[in-house]
């Protein structure tokens, strides 16, 4: 019988709230049965397995972002949403990074269409609506940004700027500056 109270999706939070504590790499469903103080099989009728646990960490992730993101980006447009909506990616790695670890999860194509990975991609869009980028450039912006932010976050989680100035946030603002150049900019021929 299965222990009143677990369910699937408190099980993906405690993994979640496991992963930002110990590393997403470190979630297991053994980890999990043990913080709450249950034998691994029994986590088994919530869970179908290990990589169910992570993508549902990685589904949570995702959405939790979107949900920071939109909130961030909501009335601002052009420089001001690039700004809103980098600083909201930033902090939610720097809060979370087990969770941030999770979103990176390369999820199955159908898992990954059905989840919050899609709404990331419109807000992205929605930002570059208000640098009048047609295709291609917008899809090569959005993959450029997203490759900006994920590079930044993870370099400053992984200590790389903390030894040497200018200071992490100094460089993080001359970044968004440069990037905002870049998009009004746009004519490379």
């Amino acid at each position: 019988m299965a222990r009143a109270g677990l369910t699937g999706e408190r099980l993906v939070r405690a993994g979640a709230e496991l992963a930002d504590e110990v590393g997403f790499e470190h979630v297991t469903v053994s980890a999990l049965a043990r913080r709450f103080g249950v034998r691994t099989a029994s986590l088994y009728s919530h869970l179908e397995n290990s990589q169910g646990l992570k993508t549902g960490i990685a589904l949570l992730a995702l959405e939790e972002l979107a949900d920071r993101a939109a909130d961030a980006l909501a009335g601002r447009a052009g420089r001001d949403a690039l700004e809103a909506f980098a600083n909201a990616y930033r902090d939610y790695a720097r809060e979370h990074p087990g969770r941030y670890a999770a979103a990176r999860l390369r999820l199955d194509p159908d898992t990954a269409a059905a989840s919050a990975g899609g709404r990331h991609a419109q807000m992205m869009r929605a930002i570059l609506r208000g640098y009048d980028l047609a295709e291609p450039e917008q899809t090569h912006a959005v993959r450029l940004l997203g490759s900006v932010f994920h590079g930044y976050v993870s370099l400053e989680a992984a200590g790389g700027f903390s030894h040497s100035a200018p200071g992490a946030q100094e460089s993080w603002a001359w970044v968004l500056d440069r990037l905002d150049a870049l998009l009004r900019g746009r004519s490379a021929g």
